[in-house]
């Protein structure tokens, strides 16, 4: 079996757990902030089990990996040293419906294999990333959230495993009604795209291939529920130039990439909200290479492609757009218009 082909099946194994552990954890919401006082702990929660059980299954499928993961156990350690163990329990107790034997001590220290850092430059060294959680607030409100798992090497991503557990493959099911299997998209680079349904990785694999959307068609832009990140003013600028707009898919994660790719939706703007912020890369490096092994051009908001090779952060990139070739070119055109006044 050759490097890649064990990369990519241990890379499915990881997202598939954690999004198994994941959805246990939303099904427990209440009564984690009840135990917690926290409204926010149940997504801390579930970040901390989902990068254990990542970190745990690459580490068994490969041996000693390199992964920048966006968490670390400090604040678990920190509280377990203050006497306070009800968070560490609570994430031990997620672990163990994957891990049936794993003890606190072995759960810290997969947390801890996330600590890598990046390779930079044109280094031979790839590296793993990821998002054990994207969309946090998609999460606790038990809408759309991801685990993002992508192999970078030279800057560029190479292997992408997106899981998206409350998304449905059913396109009419609204992204605020949660999916009970979800689904999970595993694209290689120059290898395609293909959808499996969350609840069984071994079912037959379905070929995600994105069409251009017919010429004079409203255009449906994917965005962000919340403003945080992107500025909607200035993105509903830009679909105005684009010709007439449909009714935005608004949905939070990684799973608006999965949700342009597959032609649900016509574009993905992330135009920046505040000036000097810098997109992290386990936040875009497996919903990248989906769309783009799916037929989409994937950019910054400027027309640049996303450079992964600069540590933890797109240092060179500014924004986000993904949208099938032809309209990715007049959508870029449509951006300098407006940020030109």
């Amino acid at each position: 079996m050759s490097d890649h082909t064990r990369r990519l099946q241990a890379a499915l194994t990881a997202v598939a757990a954690a999004c198994r552990v994941c959805r246990v954890v939303q099904r427990d919401l209440a009564s984690i902030r009840s135990a917690s006082k926290d409204d926010k702990s149940p997504v801390t929660v579930a970040d901390f089990a989902s990068q254990a059980l990542v970190a745990r299954a690459l580490a068994l499928g490969l041996g000693r990996v390199a992964l920048v993961g966006e968490e670390d156990s400090k604040m678990l350690r920190e509280r377990i040293g203050a006497g306070d163990r009800v968070l560490a329990d609570a994430v031990l107790n997620a672990v163990r419906t994957e891990w049936d034997d794993a003890t606190l001590d072995d759960v810290l220290q997969a947390i801890d294999l996330g600590g890598a850092e990046p390779a930079r430059g044109d280094s031979l060294h790839g590296f793993w990333t990821l998002d054990p959680v994207d969309g946090t607030k998609g999460f606790l409100r038990g809408e759309q959230y991801a685990v993002s798992l992508a192999w970078i090497e030279h800057g560029v991503p190479m292997i992408g495993v997106l899981g998206c557990p409350n998304l449905s493959r059913d396109f009419s099911r609204p992204f605020d009604d949660p999916d009970p299997s979800g689904v999970i998209y595993v694209a290689e680079s120059g290898g395609g795209v293909y959808e499996l349904p969350g609840d069984d990785a071994g079912a037959a694999p379905v070929h995600v291939r994105r069409l251009e959307p017919a010429e004079g068609e409203p255009v449906r832009m994917c965005e962000s529920v919340e403003s945080a990140h992107s500025d909607h003013s200035a993105s509903e600028r830009v679909l105005e130039k684009l010709g007439d707009p449909a009714e935005p898919a608004r949905l939070d994660s990684q799973a608006k990439y999965a949700v342009v790719a597959r032609g649900q939706a016509d574009m993905y703007l992330r135009m920046p909200s505040r000036k000097g912020y810098v997109e992290r890369i386990w936040d875009h490096a497996a919903g990248a290479l989906v769309a783009v092994e799916a037929g989409c051009a994937v950019s910054d908001a400027l027309g640049r492609p996303l450079d992964f090779s600069h540590g933890r952060g797109l240092e060179k990139n500014s924004g986000i757009l993904v949208a099938p070739a032809a309209l990715h070119g007049r959508a870029v055109r449509a951006i300098g218009e407006v940020l030109a006044g």
